[in-house]
């Protein structure tokens, strides 16, 4: 017998047609919301943010900038996971300071990591800080995607979508971010015909190496 969380794995796909009449509630949103806040980072230093969205015009403006697609219009809300724009030193202290204010750790255990960190951040180029964070999106979403499931929350991840253009109409400059990934979540219609079509996987004796 499977278990629930692999029922609901099943049962989950890239939505393709939401129903614009279903709404989430606003316990649904705010488990969305501390799943979101709650994902594991690198080094746990969450340089993600993420906007939710459920003003309709706002929506059906994205669209265009979404490669036309109706799930960012009609879904109930539409999550847009974003990255800090800069991670530099005075953030990664910021992030020590509340590890000791949240943990009470004694300095002479955080210091030499710290040191680490700044040490490593330093050496790296803006690009290569840029990617490392968009990774960390990326890891956001696969929980976002796991808690919608078990959610039975409808999803559909989308890397289709024009970050300028997302950057500039929500603006998001302003705010020190940049559009990664989005995630339009609501309720499936029910003429979507992707909803009833099988998964098409390599199967787990494919991708799965055991090793004893």
């Amino acid at each position: 017998m499977k278990s629930a969380v692999v029922q609901n794995l099943h049962w989950r796909y890239a939505t393709k047609k939401f129903d614009p009449n279903k709404k989430l509630n606003a316990q649904q949103i705010e488990t969305l919301c501390e799943s979101f806040n709650l994902t594991a980072t690198s080094y746990g230093l969450q340089a993600l943010k993420m906007v939710v969205i459920s003003n309709a015009d706002l929506k059906k403006q994205l669209v265009a900038h979404s490669w036309n697609q109706q799930q960012v219009s009609d879904a109930s809300h539409l999550l847009v996971i974003c990255r800090e724009r800069t991670l530099d030193s005075d953030y990664i202290k910021d992030h020590f300071k509340r590890v000791e204010e949240i943990r009470n750790t004694p300095r002479e255990i955080l210091d030499p990591f710290e040191k680490y960190l700044l040490d490593s951040f330093a050496d790296k180029t803006e690009q290569e800080i840029a990617q490392w964070m968009d990774k960390q999106a990326y890891i956001a979403l696969g929980n976002l995607l796991t808690v919608c499931a078990v959610e039975q929350i409808d999803s559909c991840p989308m890397e289709g979508f024009d970050p300028q253009a997302y950057d500039e109409l929500l603006e998001l400059e302003s705010k020190g971010l940049h559009s990664v990934l989005v995630l339009p979540v609501g309720y499936r219609a029910e003429d979507d015909f992707m909803a009833d079509l099988k998964k098409v996987r390599r199967g787990s004796d494919s991708v799965i190496i055991n090793i004893e």
